[in-house]
Formats: C-alpha cells, sequence, structure tokens
C-alpha cells in the first residue's frame, strides 16, 4: 500500500467549538469536552462510538490520558503527538491509518485552551520553558518568543524580496474582514492598514496588530471511514492528502529564513492528493503573524517565492479577493488559545458544507489547510475535498 491508497478512504463527519474568546469559570477540560460532544453530535453519533482519539497540550506532556478519564471512553487507537500548533493537522495521517487497518472506527481530534483567563503566572511559565524546552542558541540571550523569531523572519523577507509594511498589514486586515462576517470570531471591530502600521510596536517590524490574539477556546472534529460516512448525519467532507515536515526547532537553525519546511509537507500532501495548491478555492494557513500567511502561500505554491507580499496586496484574500484566506478571521482575529491548528480544520470543513452564512464561499470543492508550529518549526498541510473531488 502506498499514501496514495489512502486517498479520499477517511472523511471528516462532524465538528464543534466551544468557549471561544473567554471560558471564565470552565476549565480547559471542560470546554474540551464540550467542543467534543458538539463534534459528536454534529456527526449524528453518541460518545459511546468514539474508539480512537488524538489530542496534546502545550502545557502538558501527558494530556490525552486525562482527557480519555473524563471522557469515560476507552480508545484503541491513542495519539498524543505534540509538535506544536500544527499537531491538529498532522493527527490526520495517523488516524487515517488506525481507520483504514481496523484499529478503530470513530477518532476524536480535540483540544482546549483557557490561555486567556486560566489562573497561572505567565512569568512562571516562561521559566518553566526555559528549563523543559531550553533552545541552546537562543534561550541564553533571553528574546521575547515567539515574537521576535516571527519578526525577524518578517525583515528578512522584507530585505530579501522586497516585501513592504503595508503587504503585511493586508494580512492582518483580510483576517479582520472575514471576522466582521463571524460572528464566533473574537475581534470583530474595524481595522485598516494605518490602524496596524500605527498601532504599539512590539518587534520590527511588527506591531501588536500583526500578532495573533491569546484567547480561550477548544474544538474537536471526527474522523471516520469513508464508507461509513455516506450514512452519518453531515455531508462527508474526505481527507485526500496529508503530510508533515520539520527541519529545525530553533529559527536561528532554519537554513533560510524564507523558506520553510511547509515547501516540503505542501508538495507531499499533494502528491498524495493529486491536486496542487492552485486549484484549491479556500486556503487556511496557520497566520500566528502576518509574515506567516505570506511565507506559506509562497512555500505551497500559490505563488513564487518572494511573490507572496504582491499576491496579498489590495485586499486580494480579503472577502471578494482573488483567493478565500482565513475565511474565519484567523488565528489574527477569530481565534487563538495557544495552538490554532484545530480551528483550521473546522472552518474548512464548514466551508466545504456550505455551513459559513454570510462568509461562505461560492461552491467550494477544495481546501488547502496548512498548520505551523514553532518558530515556523513543525508544518503540517492537508488537502480536503468534497465527493466531487474524489
Amino acid at each position: 500500500m502506498n499514501l496514495s491508497d489512502l486517498r479520499g478512504k477517511v472523511a471528516v463527519v462532524g465538528v464543534g467549538q466551544a468557549g471561544l474568546g473567554e471560558a471564565r469559570g470552565f476549565t480547559e477540560q471542560e470546554i474540551l469536552t464540550r467542543a467534543a460532544m458538539n463534534a459528536i453530535k454534529d456527526a449524528g453519533l453518541q460518545l459511546k462510538d468514539i474508539d480512537g482519539i488524538t489530542t496534546c497540550s502545550s502545557l502538558s506532556s501527558m494530556w490525552v490520558m486525562p482527557v480519555i478519564e473524563y471522557l469515560g471512553i476507552r480508545p484503541t487507537f491513542i495519539d498524543s503527538t505534540m509538535i506544536g500548533g500544527s499537531s491538529y493537522v498532522a493527527h490526520l495521517l495517523p488516524a487515517i491509518h488506525a481507520l483504514n487497518s481496523g484499529q478503530c472506527n470513530a477518532v476524536l481530534v480535540c483540544y482546549g485552551s483557557t490561555q486567556r483567563t486560566a489562573e497561572f503566572n505567565r512569568a512562571e511559565l516562561t521559566r518553566v520553558r526555559k528549563v523543559m524546552d531550553p533552545q541552546p542558541y537562543e534561550t541564553p540571550y533571553e528574546p521575547p518568543m515567539p515574537l521576535s523569531a516571527y519578526a525577524l523572519a518578517a525583515q528578512r523577507h522584507m530585505h530579501q524580496y522586497g516585501t513592504t509594511r503595508k503587504q503585511l498589514a493586508e494580512v492582518a486586515v483580510a483576517a479582520r474582514k472575514w471576522a466582521q462576517l463571524n460572528p464566533e470570531a473574537v475581534m470583530r471591530g474595524p481595522l485598516s492598514i494605518d490602524d496596524v502600521v500605527n498601532a504599539r510596536p512590539v518587534a520590527e517590524p511588527f506591531t501588536v496588530r500583526d500578532c495573533c490574539m491569546v484567547s480561550d477556546g477548544a474544538g474537536a472534529f471526527v474522523l471516520t471511514r469513508a464508507d461509513r460516512a455516506k450514512d452519518l448525519a453531515k455531508k462527508p467532507v474526505y481527507v485526500l492528502g496529508n503530510a508533515t515536515a520539520c527541519w529545525n526547532r530553533q529559527i536561528s537553525s532554519m537554513e533560510d529564513l524564507t523558506v520553510t519546511a511547509a515547501s516540503e509537507s505542501g508538495r507531499r500532501c499533494f502528491d498524495m492528493a493529486g491536486y496542487s495548491a492552485k486549484d484549491a478555492q479556500l486556503a487556511m494557513l496557520y497566520d500566528a503573524f502576518t509574515i506567516n500567511t505570506i511565507l506559506f502561500l509562497e512555500d505551497l505554491g500559490f505563488c513564487a517565492k518572494g511573490e507572496g507580499g504582491a499576491f496579498v496586496d489590495d485586499g486580494a484574500i480579503a472577502p471578494g479577493g482573488k483567493l478565500a484566506v482565513n475565511t474565519n478571521g484567523g488565528g489574527l482575529s477569530c481565534v487563538h488559545p495557544g495552538m490554532y491548528g484545530v480551528f483550521l480544520m473546522i472552518e474548512a470543513v464548514r466551508q466545504l458544507r456550505g455551513e459559513c452564512g454570510e462568509r461562505q464561499i461560492a461552491n467550494p470543492q477544495l481546501a488547502v489547510v496548512h498548520g505551523n508550529g514553532g518558530t515556523l518549526s513543525s508544518q503540517s498541510t492537508a488537502v480536503l475535498g468534497t465527493e466531487q473531488t474524489l
């Protein structure tokens, strides 16, 4: 068997969210469970049908075990791989293998975090991470991470390719325009190019509006084999391809600050799916910072290297533009509770099912989902499609 044999053999059959923005009075477990139950109900299944699970957390190395305990399930497939924000896209392929081998029949992918409202000392958390996850060529200098790493990549891209400050701001403005069409988005107020450029500086060339928010939130989706998916409650969305790549942990170990491992994960994913980036009507790209969207548009093949700035100019990725990108508002304006990858999947599924209301794009058949982890470290790409793309 090769990867192309697994193309379209598994589908997303249910999605759910909970606790977006601020979930005061609730724990991570509680909002995760609410999102999970919403996804299971959306699929027309019951909790007793779930026999596979994937989940992870940046704050707990053994997160999957208390989640299993809290849900009261006994799964035959468990994956708790933690590679940062891309994890919930990277979890797809192991789940596909488990489903197709018969190891399990329904996999719940779930995440929850109360990083905005939880009662913990952020300074203490930073000190703990210096001990638990030290970066030998960076930690001793105490840069404000991950902010300074992404700012470094942005500066290099601007120097090397002439990308402008306005073009970075275009990414944030486009995300906000999509968020204004999404009643679940956290940040929906007006935002202009000048607002982004003139906001509080945080790390050259970024202002605070170039950076994702810190919010609470939980998301989940359910996977089954494609033959079973046809009999469930909602229109199946098929996983046509998935691949993950990691070239570095520290940004100082990147060979080229303008080329990420998305160039590898994208190529392998598109080979599996039998499509290219330019076949997609929707791109859900992990926008922890404005430079991310530009880098991933290039590395995934939506445009050539160095042309990402021009690609996003003049509202090209905003509503009514040439490519729909991050239609929920992204990590910049919709939600970002520590790790964002699961929400990329949820929005892509909803768009392909035609459930997005005012922000719904016209007749989408194919979506590219791309997750990013660490400081431009782990990269995971997925291609999702409707029945017409099989």
